[in-house]
């Protein structure tokens, strides 16, 4: 049996190039796991395997990797930083139990920062803090611990300080112990020394100790107590307090160094050790009873549990499907068959591996902290509970983003369909912020994603993954439709055509609903003018109608019915008349109720040289853009607004023609807000025009 309590899952998450997948091939290096460091510059990292990701010096898929520091086993997952890729990140999240946020010593607390940040606030994950990159110019490790409280509202409880700054960057402060660790110039991460702090930064050591001790010590009423009498409390005992607050988010330990030039690593490592929660040390996942809603019972991590595991990532490779899985209870060996909870079908599990990023090991059994994957799984989405058949239990399930941008594509060569449909199915399968439809009246193949990027990275896939060439359109808005009045209306259905007729009278109010409401129905009927047991039909009747609007056939949003009364005929009168009442209801009063369009606004957040704010600006303003903040760093100005994302097409290429190659941007999806009349009359005759032409 493995001992739970030396087990840390861990996740590294941070902005695109802060460094996650380079300081991933640190740990692994130092950790004997590979013994020649890939550089992702040279597209050669273990975890970016995916062609895509070695071209474009990104991360595209989470990657998972398992190694061992000072005898204890880590599980690694290396996430995207990419905000089209957030999925990645958010589903890695929820399965592990403590994570590393890497920020950029020059960049700082960038946007996808704060996302990611905000993803794991969410999650609950108890993190340490990664400053990398102080090797670089304009690089500022006070600056970024300082943004990381106002940036993110987080208490950074700073552990070490670098000795020199940007090319005099050559080691380590432990401000705990008040050590000094120097490496020397040959960037081997062994080649080091440990000396007496620097004597020109003996004062600054000193005031973050005390600080840190602070700290750390409120983390226990005693503790404090002796303290604020002149106790100095044992290293043990403020190793405990630090564990105790990072596990309760109080505070995350800091710590800085250069990841590419192999400084500051092993501190990290052992501060993972140290500080972050094992397996059993995290608060249980909760149950789900059938409709959703949490019954009170949790997935005690205990190998001698109950078999209860959740299917974070599928993944197709050249060995087949492979089915990621985080186990939080019980044992799972090689041949045992488990149940499907979502499906209610049970498999059997034929292989399983440990995931060292594209290579794997076999293993006959795993056991509860276990992240592994099995090979073969039919029918295994993401977000599934697998389980002990005699056992069935669910737990809490993922919500995913949905799509805000799609793009009509077609097969270059007419064989090619049966094979895309393939593909796209597998893509699907992988990906649940990646979806695909069929438009009924073209024939065309849809594909809905979470901005261009993300788009062109799937039909990149297609294209040399599964070796379909697709001719692609131009990107869609995905825009909606919702009502700006109240009106209360009626609406009767009756037909007679021999035989038993049909009858069914509503009267109802139709008015705008709270923003994200959906759909949201309800009766207050009394004295039986329309019988208890149809009103569901009303509802469905209505809720069916909600996926094509009056306008231009888009979703509609946000609306409250309420049946308010109605009448029914004894023979005539079943839950179809009205169910088909309601359809009718719905198209007579839409139009009367001020229907509009919406059409989705993105958070931009611009980076750009300080020569340029004005031509961003303006640009920006051009493109209906709504300006929220304007914050200026050391190497740039950082622009915050809100612009709609019609307006956004291609805008990268505008921003480095006006930066003259400089400025970055990231973007992802706000909140859906009214269409301009001008625009909204643009958008309905388009998709009449459509119509019309199909």
């Amino acid at each position: 049996m493995a001992d739970l309590s030396k087990y840390r899952n861990i996740g590294i998450f941070a902005h695109v190039d802060a460094g996650k997948t380079t300081t991933t091939e640190r740990i692994l290096k130092l950790t004997g796991q590979i013994h020649k460091t890939g550089e992702v510059h040279d597209g050669e990292s273990t975890t970016d395997f995916m062609e895509q990701e070695a071209e474009r010096g990104i991360t595209i898929q989470s990657a998972a990797v398992s190694c061992f520091w000072k005898d204890h086993r880590f599980n690694v997952i290396d996430t995207p930083g990419h905000v089209d890729f957030t999925v990645e990140v958010y589903r890695s999240l929820k399965v592990l139990d403590g994570g590393i946020g890497v920020f950029c010593g020059s960049g700082g607390v960038e946007p996808q920062s704060e996302t990611n940040w905000r993803y794991a606030n969410e999650s609950e994950v108890a993190r340490v803090i990664f400053v990398n990159k102080l090797d670089r110019m304009g690089a500022d490790f006070y600056r970024v611990t300082e943004q990381v409280r106002k940036v993110l509202g987080a208490n950074p409880l700073i552990m070490t300080l670098p000795i020199g700054i940007e090319d005099e960057f050559c080691g380590v402060v432990d401000v705990l112990t008040k050590k000094a660790y120097i490496w020397d110039e040959t960037g081997l991460p062994e080649n080091y020394t440990v000396e007496d702090v620097p004597a020109d930064m003996v004062d600054k050591v000193d005031e973050y100790h005390e600080m840190l001790i602070e700290t750390a010590v409120e983390q226990d009423d005693d503790l404090m107590e002796a303290y604020m009498e002149g106790e100095v409390p044992s290293l043990e005992d403020i190793k405990r307090c630090i564990r105790k607050g990072t596990r309760d988010l109080a505070f995350f330990p800091t710590y800085c160094g250069s990841a590419f030039k192999n400084k500051g690593m092993q501190l990290v490592l052992d501060a993972v050790v140290d500080y972050l929660p094992a397996p059993t040390e995290v608060d249980p996942q909760p149950l789900m009873d059938e409709e959703g809603n949490e019954n009170g019972e949790f997935a005690i991590v205990s190998a001698d549990e109950p078999f209860k595991a959740l299917a974070f990532k599928i993944m197709d490779d050249r060995f087949g499907a492979l089915t990621f899985v985080r186990i939080y209870s019980g044992k799972l060996n090689k041949g045992d068959t488990i149940l499907n909870a979502f499906t209610g079908k049970t498999e059997r599990v034929g292989r399983m591996v440990e995931m060292q990023a594209d290579d794997r090991n076999e293993l006959t059994s795993a056991q509860a902290g276990d992240i592994i994957a099995i090979v073969g799984m039919k029918n295994v989405q993401t977000g599934h509970t697998l389980c002990d058949p005699k056992h069935p239990v669910t737990l809490e399930p993922m919500v995913f983003p949905t799509p805000v941008i799609s793009i009509a594509v077609q097969p270059k060569d007419k064989g090619g369909n049966e094979k895309m449909g393939v593909a796209i199915g597998k893509m699907v399968a992988e990906d649940p912020s990646f979806q695909v439809e069929t438009d009924e009246d073209s024939g065309e193949t849809i594909l809905k994603g979470m901005g261009e990027l993300h788009l062109d990275i799937k039909v990149d896939i297609l294209k040399r993954t599964y070796g379909v060439d697709l001719i692609v359109g131009q990107p869609q808005v995905a825009y909606r439709e919702t009502i700006t009045r109240e009106i209360e209306d009626s609406y009767t259905h009756k037909k007679q055509s021999g035989g038993s007729g049909q009858f069914g009278k509503i009267d109802y109010r139709i008015k705008p609903g709270e923003v994200a409401s959906g759909f949201t129905f309800k009766s207050t009927v009394v004295g039986g003018n329309v019988p208890k047991e149809f009103w569901p039909a009303v509802e469905k009747g209505f809720k069916s109608m909600m996926s094509e609007g009056v306008l231009a056939g888009f979703p509609v949003l946000d609306v409250e019915v309420e049946l308010f009364d109605g009448g029914f005929h004894a023979v005539d009168s079943s839950a179809i008349a009205f169910e088909i009442a309601a359809k009718g209801a719905f198209r007579q009063s839409i139009p009367k109720a001020g229907a509009q369009l919406l059409e989705p606004i993105m958070k931009v957040d611009v980076f750009t040289p300080e020569d340029h704010v004005g031509d961003v600006i303006g640009d920006l303003n051009r493109r209906r853009g709504m300006m929220k903040d304007q914050e200026a760093g050391l190497t740039g100005v950082r622009i915050k607004a809100d612009v709609p994302l019609s307006e956004m097409f291609g805008y990268i290429g505008s921003l480095r023609t006006m930066t003259s190659g400089r400025g970055q941007f990231s973007m992802e999806f706000s909140h859906y807000a009214p269409c301009p009349q001008n625009v909204a009359e643009t958008v309905i005759a388009a998709e009449k025009e459509k119509k019309a032409a199909k």
